[in-house]
């Protein structure tokens, strides 16, 4: 356990912070339909932000499998995109040093999504990518193979993502020449 973890969890504070998104996640466990889904991910958007004072979440695998969960390809669009705005508001508390460290649960839901994603959903998940993953720089290399690999299915000429995907794997290029050089 990170030590800055330990510390937090003398903090009544963050106890009360970590209980509230336990009682979030629990309503993930009575979803019996796509409807019931979308509204557990909004009580969880809630609770996430109820508390913007930590950078470090609570219970962050159980927060991470139900995001992955939401992205299933039989679930539609909609679970998806409210899944990805998710996303979007953890990425934005963690920020860059604990989004690193904890890459690899975030990525197994995301990385994969676009293969199957609907065209409503690839431009926000791109978003993500460029807003949160494209400047973590070195530290994404450990993820770099998986990421590539989730990037390659939108690779259609004449696709609406085909610029932006191409941009993205620019990026990339440029950041493994810097690391081979260094």
């Amino acid at each position: 356990m990170d030590p800055e973890e330990q510390e937090l969890l003398n903090d009544y504070r963050y106890r009360s912070y970590s209980s509230v998104i336990e009682k979030a996640l629990r309503n993930f466990e009575s979803s019996s339909e796509w409807a019931d889904l979308i509204s557990s991910l909004g009580k969880l958007n809630k609770a996430l932000q109820s508390n913007l004072k930590y950078s470090l979440l609570p219970r962050r695998l159980i927060i991470s499998k139900r995001l992955a969960q939401c992205l299933h390809p039989a679930l539609p669009s909609g679970v998806h995109l409210k899944a990805l705005e998710t996303y979007e508001i953890i990425f934005k508390i963690v920020g860059t040093k604990w989004l690193a460290k904890d890459l690899f649960l975030y990525s197994c839901g995301l990385f994969p999504l676009l293969a199957y994603a609907a065209m409503s959903v690839r431009p926000v998940l791109l978003g993500l990518y460029e807003k949160y993953f494209l400047p973590l720089q070195k530290l994404l290399l450990p993820s770099l193979q998986a990421f590539l690999v989730g990037l390659l299915p939108g690779l259609e000429e004449g696709s609406e993502i085909y610029e932006r995907l191409v941009d993205i794997m620019s990026g990339l290029q440029a950041l493994i020449c810097r690391e081979l050089v260094l």
